[in-house]
């Protein structure tokens, strides 16, 4: 066990009109989430915008969340991306920084085998001493990572844990049941994250906790107390939720879902682009549901 909390919020990236980050917004976003069920902030995620962000601002968010909210929440940084040298170096510079851990995503675009998948994460593990949680998403990069080479990964000391987007539950059982018995699994799908806790998650690496965190964790932990059927009405009752947050690409919604609720965190970065006119009513009738806007 890490300690790094069941509620991880992927958080979106605060732009300003011209588009630049804006620590000013990311500060009131991330005071907004340490007080709403988060037990952690990952930033530099697929929702944080990451393929679009430099380096440069990459370290400056990673830097400013671990001095103004350190103490408050535990700060993930996702530092992967398809080079194995360049995921080496910027994991590096977050290490020095201080940051609680890594979120490392498998790959991308390259198509690795099996192997070079192993080979990445083995190579990045060996040059940092921080915990780092490996990031399937299939769907994103074009690579799952499968059940054998993420249980020889789990297996590496530093290799705590795995944010599993695949959505193939036989998957995720089949590592649950021989991973190495300290390596934890969390959901990297909002939806998918009550069946994985019944399969042994630990929690959720989180896009909807960014206005429902304190619901989630309320779900957490009542299947963690065994009141099973509190668990699934909760979860029930999100579905709604869950589903609209993603009815265009992630981060579009989530950000337009924030904008509306008063959390100005400002638009999404080419070649991402708002939301559709039909789709956008969409999102706003079930943020009226749940009483996010009047």
């Amino acid at each position: 066990m890490t300690g790094l909390g069941e509620v991880i919020t992927a958080m979106v990236t605060p732009f300003n009109q011209e588009l630049e980050v804006d620590l000013n917004l990311t500060h009131k976003l991330m005071e907004y989430l340490v007080s709403n069920g988060s037990d952690g902030i990952l930033l530099s995620g697929t929702t944080g915008e990451s393929p679009t962000l430099s380096d440069q601002e990459k370290l400056k968010l990673f830097k400013y969340a671990k001095e103004n909210f350190g103490s408050q929440a535990k700060i993930v940084a996702g530092t992967g991306s398809n080079d194995t040298r360049h995921t080496v170096e910027l994991s590096r510079q977050a290490e020095q920084l201080g940051v609680d851990a890594l979120l490392i995503v498998t790959p991308y675009y390259n198509k690795p085998t099996p192997e070079g998948v192993y080979r990445h994460f083995e190579a990045v593990a060996s040059k940092v001493s921080l915990p780092i949680i490996v990031y399937n998403v299939p769907g994103r990069t074009g690579t799952n990572i499968d059940c054998s080479t993420c249980i020889r990964l789990s297996k590496i000391d530093n290799i705590v844990g795995i944010k599993e987007a695949s959505g193939n539950l036989s998957q995720i059982s089949e590592i649950a049941r021989a991973k190495d018995k300290d390596f934890i699994i969390y959901s990297g799908n909002d939806c998918d994250t009550l069946p994985i806790l019944s399969i042994g998650g630990q929690g959720v690496i989180s896009v909807a906790s960014h206005l429902m965190g304190k619901q989630i964790k309320k779900m957490i932990g009542a299947f963690k107390d065994s009141d099973i059927q509190q668990a699934r009405d909760i979860n029930n009752s999100l579905m709604d939720f869950f589903k609209v947050i993603f009815i265009t690409t992630n981060p579009v919604p989530i950000k337009e879902a924030l904008n509306l609720a008063g959390l100005d965190v400002g638009k999404t970065r080419l070649p991402l682009w708002q939301m559709e006119d039909y789709k956008k009513e969409k999102l706003i009738d079930i943020l009226k549901k749940y009483s996010i806007i009047e």
